[in-house]
């Protein structure tokens, strides 16, 4: 099996090839192919199977070779709350078959909210930032590492991938005599960090998109309303702070999730839940269509986006997928399409959930 490239990698790929007999009586060429178009899923189990197939599996020429022959297929990952056990679980939700594998979780992770997640999911990564450090997680694998610590620690309350970087909003903390947000970037590829602008006020954690390289982070309107929610972007081309825009963020009050250049929130009340944010006339248009399954899709939800669709995962990981349409964000309507969890869910509560290839 060749890996298109330059000379130098194939000789990297020639030297990393899994050899051996993986499957008796069939050419290694022909069984590589074989576990190749296996399911991310059943990787796990398919590596008790043998030695060898463990190897083929866990050595990154699989990976290479997956995405060299366009093999790689989106999944969704949600951490979950086990309100029976107090404890966080790791799931992975199949698009295609509607099934649920259950994944190791990050080690060491006691409590939902001290975490911010965030992924390059071409790339198969999974990053969870919590204090001083971030941990990553590979589905080649099947594990988690531990990243260079962070450069100061911090309360996160937001995080995103702009250019391949891992872009990382955390506060001072409320100890501080003079609190302030501030940026620190992640480069995986030298696994360092940089310093960014800080912006000076402090910023509870709520809810963050990116668009346009571009982090937007909104609070959540608090009862008893005294005061209009803060919310800010940070502009990581030109390393800047600006206020969001009044629409944008009096009308934020839900999970967010982006179609292409299209900012959609996904509220925790309503028939019809879906919003979109309309830039040029800085105000946020509910999106028509079949009423949301709110009977069986109950809060909390955590949401995501892949391939055109929007997946809400909800408590017990009850799943509702969106497919939207329309060209005008005034005239946008969507339909919904219901995956009841499986036996065993019901005590779990999703808190975040990211996409990645695998």
């Amino acid at each position: 099996m060749e890996i298109p490239g330059s000379s130098e990698d194939k000789e990297e790929t020639d030297q990393t090839s899994v050899l051996g007999t993986l499957i008796p009586g069939l050419p290694d060429e022909l069984a590589e192919l074989c576990l190749l178009r296996l399911p991310f899923p059943k990787q796990s189990s398919v590596r008790t199977v043998s030695s060898s197939w463990n190897r083929a599996i866990s050595n990154p020429y699989f990976l290479l070779c997956k995405r060299a022959l366009s093999l790689s297929l989106p999944y969704i990952f949600v951490f979950a709350l086990d309100n029976s056990a107090a404890t966080i679980q790791f799931h992975v939700f199949d698009p295609r078959s509607s099934r649920w594998c259950r994944l190791p979780p990050i080690p060491g992770a006691t409590c939902a909210t001290e975490y911010v997640c965030t992924s390059l999911p071409h790339e198969g990564k999974l990053f969870v930032l919590a204090g001083s450090s971030m941990r990553i997680y590979r589905p080649f694998s099947n594990q988690w590492s531990i990243a260079s610590p962070v450069l100061a620690p911090r309360s996160f309350v937001a995080a995103g991938t702009v250019n391949d970087k891992i872009i990382a909003v955390g506060r001072s903390g409320s100890r501080s005599s003079e609190p302030f947000v501030d940026v620190q970037s992640y480069d995986p590829k030298s696994d360092t960090w940089t310093k960014g602008a800080k912006l000076r006020t402090e910023l509870a954690k709520h809810n963050s998109a990116v668009v346009e390289n571009r982090l937007y982070v909104a609070e959540e309107w608090m009862w008893p309303i005294r005061s209009s929610p803060r919310g800010c972007l940070y502009d990581a081309v030109n390393d800047t702070w600006q206020d969001m825009s009044d629409g944008m963020r009096a009308g934020w009050s839900g999970g967010s999730v982006v179609l292409g250049d299209r900012l959609f929130l996904v509220l925790q009340y309503g028939d019809r839940p879906l919003k979109v944010y309309d830039p040029d006339d800085d105000t946020w248009n509910y999106v028509g269509g079949e009423m949301f399954p709110r009977d069986v899709i109950r809060r909390p939800f955590a949401v995501s986006s892949v391939e055109g669709k929007i997946y809400v995962v909800a408590s017990g990981l009850n799943v509702a997928i969106g497919r939207v349409f329309g060209e005008n964000n005034k005239d946008l309507c969507v339909t919904w399409e219901l995956v009841i969890r499986p036996e065993g869910f019901c005590s779990l509560s999703p808190s975040n959930c990211q996409v990645l290839y695998a």
